[in-house]
């Protein structure tokens, strides 16, 4: 059957058809529907983890006990689960063991555009890449088969373009696979020093078969074109890319199974034509292992090495003479759209009454809440991983005390980031007695991922009531003292700035945990449909204090404030802040 899907849908759709059994993943854009899409399939179990280290172990456990096991994440996350990827290619496996990585060159939701093929050459494990959605179905299915029998991990590279484009897909049916029996076998999966020493041995062995199997699978294969002046080696959405622009005009060297790269191949391939340029993303991960073996070619000096490819960029950068690709054109100046906290967030109170101190530094997180540093509200100063927020901003409240200075650090983090990485920085901050403000912004889901369960949200991924966290419950735990702990609703103002008053005059750990749910929640959408904030025009002094919150749905024109009906939710902030008392809700 023919259906139009994205990569991630291919990905789940392929897996299954593998007969996948069990599949982990924390959220994270672009790799999010994976699982989303995964959890549709009822007879493979589906969870969203606490961390990507969480999600690649919980499948490492599987494949180890002899299921087919899927971890999936975006680059940084891989970053996170670095730790058991790197002893998994020791170890190998028993059932096959997919980590699908999402690299997002062009930063479109990320915080650095790293790429992440250097962890398949790095940890030593087999990598595939496909090109389209076909192929993410396609080489997915391969990839377990590959897992199995090379006894490896495999890694799976996808990308932004990759991910979340549509196109045609012939879909098949469900392989029965049967979950594999598990022989204890401490020399293989425990992984002590001698142990792990035996296995690099095997892990060496392992390599030389895969460099066999690169040269003569498929998956890498040479595309004859019209004459032999110029060749192409490229993998990926570049294939496409490049396609797009030389057509059959030339001869392509495609591969899809990248590390270890076929070195023989490369070189016939090369030999064969006159100019030879590597078209990739990003670094030059497959132009530094060309010119490595020997053979000349043309790729980074050319291409850009920022930003994520197109056709365009591809063109430009190898034939500058000829005329650019002619698209349509409009009089019109499109307005800039800098993203902002939505209309209603739960989280600008809290930034709007924490910015009103000079002296404090806002540590900040992954998450909406990064939107913090967007002026009028201009609060955030750092930001760098998940869970940086909290052992961060202990480092820099240690630094304000060495230099006699009086900053007062408040770390901002939500809830699904608090439990993927918060908690140990928490840890931290109670045993080194550092008195920073820890501020939880618990809106009950994963929201910049696109509303995931998480903990804190009392459902599993696959619509299962379960467990709900408590978040105080949790930081008691962790040793900050109850008195030290405030649990607030972030729409209150006046609660909001008593807490932050608190927490800003506290010389031991403190925190707040501000709750309310999401806006955008669609329950929490239906109940606030007729609770529209207005302005009284008579009332109004144009001083545009409410201006200062941020929020999208007040906009200032014609010398006039106006609120954006279908834009508010009735949040009151707005109300709350003026002076005037010029701003009411309308069922009031």
């Amino acid at each position: 059957m023919k259906k139009l899907l994205t990569g991630n849908e291919a990905i789940a759709r392929g897996a299954w058809e593998a007969g996948l059994h069990v599949a982990a993943a924390y959220p994270g854009t672009p790799s999010t529907e994976i699982l989303e899409n995964m959890s549709q399939y009822k007879d493979v179990y589906s969870e969203w983890s606490t961390n990507e280290k969480v999600a690649l172990e919980v499948a490492a456990g599987a494949s180890i006990a002899g299921a087919r096991a899927l971890a999936a994440m975006k680059h940084v996350g891989l970053n996170v689960a670095a730790d058991p990827l790197f002893t998994l290619a020791y170890t190998g496996v028993n059932g096959g063991l997919v980590i699908v990585t999402a690299d997002d060159p062009g930063l479109f939701s990320s915080q650095n555009e790293q790429d992440n093929r250097y962890y398949a050459s790095h940890a030593k494990i087999a990598m595939l890449e496909p090109s389209d959605s076909q192929e993410c179905l396609d080489y997915v299915k391969e990839a377990f088969s590959i897992s199995e029998e090379f006894d490896t991990p495999v890694l799976f590279r996808v990308t932004t373009r990759i991910c979340h484009s549509k196109t045609l897909v012939e879909t098949g049916e469900k392989k029965e696979v049967a979950v594999r029996p598990y022989a204890k076998d401490s020399s293989k999966y425990v992984m002590a020093p001698a142990s792990a020493k035996k296995r690099k041995f095997i892990l060496d062995a392992r390599i030389k078969r895969m460099k066999e199997f690169s040269e003569t699978t498929p998956l890498n294969r040479v595309e004859k074109g019209k004459n032999s002046e110029i060749g192409i080696v490229t993998s990926g959405i570049s294939y496409h890319h490049a396609k797009e622009i030389f057509g059959d005009d030339v001869s392509y060297l495609r591969l899809g199974f990248t590390w270890p790269l076929p070195e023989k191949k490369i070189r016939d391939f090369a030999a064969s034509v006159k100019t030879l340029y590597v078209i990739e993303e990003n670094e030059p991960y497959l132009e530094d292992f060309i010119k490595m073996i020997g053979v000349d070619c043309i790729g980074r000096d050319k291409l850009p090495w920022i930003d994520e490819l197109t056709p365009e960029t591809v063109q430009r950068s190898l034939c500058p003479e000829s005329a650019a690709p002619q698209g349509y054109s409009v009089d019109v100046e499109v307005p800039p759209r800098p993203p902002v906290l939505c209309a209603g967030c739960t989280h600008r109170g809290f930034f709007y009454e924490v910015g009103k101190y000079k002296d404090v530094v806002v540590t900040g997180d992954i998450g909406c809440y990064t939107l913090g540093m967007v002026p009028p509200l201009s609060v955030t100063d750092t930001v760098i991983c998940m869970g940086a927020s909290v052992s961060g901003g202990v480092g820099f409240q240690k630094a304000v005390e060495k230099a006699k200075r009086n900053e007062k650090v408040f770390a901002a983090i939500g809830d699904s980031t608090f439990f993927h990485s918060g908690i140990t920085g928490l840890i931290d901050a109670v045993v080194n007695k550092s008195p920073i403000v820890v501020n939880i912004l618990d809106n009950r889901i994963t929201a910049m991922t696109g509303h995931q369960e998480n903990p804190g949200t009392g459902m599993t991924l696959m619509g299962e009531k379960t467990h709900q966290v408590d978040l105080k419950a949790l930081c008691i735990a962790c040793g900050v003292k109850e008195e030290n702990i405030r649990l607030i609703d972030p729409y209150m103002l006046d609660e909001t700035k008593e807490a932050i008053k608190t927490g800003y005059e506290a010389n031991e750990p403190f925190v707040i945990i501000t709750t309310a749910p999401c806006a955008l929640i669609k329950d929490v959408i239906k109940a606030r449909a007729n609770m529209k904030c207005k302005v009284d025009q008579d009332k109004c002094v144009k001083c545009k204090l409410c201006m200062r919150s941020g929020c999208p749905a007040l906009n200032f024109r014609g010398g006039s404030v106006y609120i954006d009906r279908a834009s508010c939710n009735g949040c009151t902030i707005c109300l709350q802040i003026c002076p005037k008392q010029a701003i009411s809700r309308e069922d009031a």
